[in-house]
């Protein structure tokens, strides 16, 4: 039991961070991927 308890505090708080990065990458991704949607709009609008 003890070597359980041992494995999960060693595994879990990685995981729990890559899934807050994780988390943070897909907010900053979706701000790119409109902004990409958007270019060809803001290029018709320049010429």
């Amino acid at each position: 039991m003890d070597n359980i308890m041992t494995f999960i505090n060693e595994v879990g708080f990685p995981i729990v961070v890559s899934l807050y990065l994780l988390y943070r990458i897909e907010t900053k991704l979706e701000a790119v991927i409109q902004s990409i949607q958007s270019l060809p709009d803001r290029l018709k609008s320049n010429e």
